[in-house]
């Protein structure tokens, strides 16, 4: 494990951020044990403490297990992590994991499938202005990015109307992860953002407290964009 001298600046954060990344990359790898803080600190050139904390940290992010009068165990993140551990996987050594934005655009569709069905029975009639105004807002748009903010209000509409805080903390963890990739994702994305007679059919099912119905466009809208996604990696493998 390479440990670099941290800066004085912020340095609980650094701490965590170096020990999150040899975690994920494997570095530390499951049912290791981390070195002790004395160790750490010497390393690092930081004290005792701030070591501490760091590794709370990380214990509170169900990365590590801090065992009483016994030694700091990294857990396997892939089986105790939660979802703040997403853009830290999603974005490695400054390039897009594309793994990990197939898990997000696949998961997305399972998501939105089941927020559109909630919506078209709890929601019905009553969404019909907002839908609407959203999906004209999303067809008036030609910039790809504008679009693809705009399908997102259309989105955060349903997941409102699905009257589930479940959802909807999904729905804003994955929104905070997608955000910042969605220059990247563009050309993926716009096959579906894109194609707004899809979303005013989608608008139409749900107003029309059509469940089923609304829940099977929803997944037809949102598979597309993972389909281009699979389409474009291998066009990516056959090139290389």
């Amino acid at each position: 494990m390479a440990l670099k001298r941290i800066a004085r600046r912020s340095v609980p954060d650094e701490i965590y951020d170096q020990l999150v990344d040899d975690v994920l990359t494997g570095e530390l790898t499951p049912g290791s044990a981390l070195p002790a803080e004395r160790q750490l600190a010497e390393a690092l050139g930081v004290s005792r403490p701030t070591v501490r904390e760091a590794v709370q940290r990380l214990a509170r992010a169900g990365l590590v297990e801090i065992r009483q009068g016994g030694s700091t165990t990294v857990r396997d993140p892939r089986r105790s992590g939660g979802l703040e551990l997403l853009p830290r996987l999603l974005l490695r050594g400054g390039e897009i994991d594309h793994s990990v934005v197939r898990s997000i655009l696949e998961t997305r569709a399972s998501l939105g499938r089941e927020v559109a069905v909630l919506a078209a029975r709890r929601g019905g009639p009553a969404l019909t202005g907002e839908l609407t105004a959203a999906v004209d807002e999303l067809a008036s748009r030609h910039d790809p990015l504008a679009r693809q903010r705009s399908a997102l209000e259309f989105w955060d509409h349903l997941v409102d109307a699905a009257e589930s805080i479940v959802y909807r903390l999904l729905f804003n963890h994955l929104r905070g992860v997608y955000e910042p990739a969605m220059a990247a994702l563009t050309g993926v994305m716009d096959t579906e953002v894109g194609r707004p007679e899809l979303y005013r059919a989608l608008a139409d099912a749900v107003t029309a407290g059509e469940a089923d119905t609304a829940g099977s466009r929803a997944g037809a809208l949102l598979s597309l964009a993972t389909t281009e996604f699979d389409s474009l990696l291998r066009r990516l493998e056959s090139t290389s």
